[in-house]
């Protein structure tokens, strides 16, 4: 194989939890490499929230493909090239957030995938074949197979329209967005409400039906996130740079101010 193999979609398709890292803050590619090594699957290059630009981006998913973690990246918006252009130059996944309607889901799969697939634009020498020269009916159907596509339910709108999205070919993930959908069902940040549950069991089940995989982000507490594992979900968002960094500086800050001096 030419293509440098996405190790989540292996670690998806063989039953296993797929463990993203957040990128909010890392400015250097190192982030990958530390990422890989502290077990993740997925590096979450958040185009969304923080204020990496395509340049950086793609320096951080190229990074990731030597370092062997799958580089993912959540884009901004739904415009083809702001997948395209990510995808061009490293990324292995795209994450797009608020899709609510089965037509926003397979305008995003246009955007990701090749043709017959999808209506992506072809490119030149690409990073996930390390530059070398593929025979273009190769790589474009190699490229379809090794990419994941993602979207995010963030809304109840989207998690009734679940099922329907399931079904969108070329769709591989539906991602809870938990903080957005909490905040749309006017209980901000009570990711132990039941109706964080039954949005979850709706979005598994879909994925279930349809041979899909379930995700969720923004929910941290480590028993809820056993629990929701428990019930189904796969894809992980496990954490930012940012998060990880100050729990182990708040940590680290409490030890030392309780030493006696």
């Amino acid at each position: 194989m030419d293509i440098v193999p996405n190790h989540t979609k292996r670690q998806l398709a063989s039953g296993g939890l797929a463990l993203g890292m957040g990128v909010r803050n890392s400015r250097t590619v190192d982030i990958a490499t530390v990422a890989r090594t502290c077990d993740f699957d997925w590096l979450f290059i958040d185009m969304e929230h923080s204020s990496l630009d395509v340049d950086l981006a793609s320096q951080l998913a190229m990074a990731s493909l030597g370092a062997g973690i799958s580089p993912i990246v959540r884009i901004p918006g739904h415009e083809h090239y702001h997948a395209s252009r990510l995808l061009d130059n490293g990324a292995q996944g795209i994450v797009a957030p608020h899709v609510d309607t089965v037509e926003e889901a397979k305008r995003i799969v246009s955007a990701c995938r090749y043709p017959p697939q999808g209506k992506r634009s072809v490119a030149g020498a690409a990073p996930q074949f390390s530059f070398k020269n593929v025979p273009l009916g190769d790589a474009t159907r190699m490229m379809n197979e090794e990419t994941l596509v993602i979207v995010m339910l963030e809304t109840p709108k989207a998690i009734a329209n679940a099922d329907a999205i399931a079904q969108v070919e070329g769709v591989d993930v539906l991602l809870v967005g938990t903080n957005d959908l909490c905040a749309e069902m006017g209980i901000p940040g009570q990711f132990a409400d039941v109706k964080v549950e039954s949005a979850y069991k709706t979005v598994i089940e879909a994925c279930r039906k349809h041979r899909k995989f379930p995700g969720m982000g923004g929910v941290y507490d480590p028993k809820l996130m056993e629990k929701y594992i428990g019930i189904g979900m796969r894809f992980i968002l496990s954490g930012s740079d940012l998060s990880f960094i100050m729990a182990g500086a708040r940590e680290r800050s409490r030890l030392l101010r309780s030493v006696k001096i």
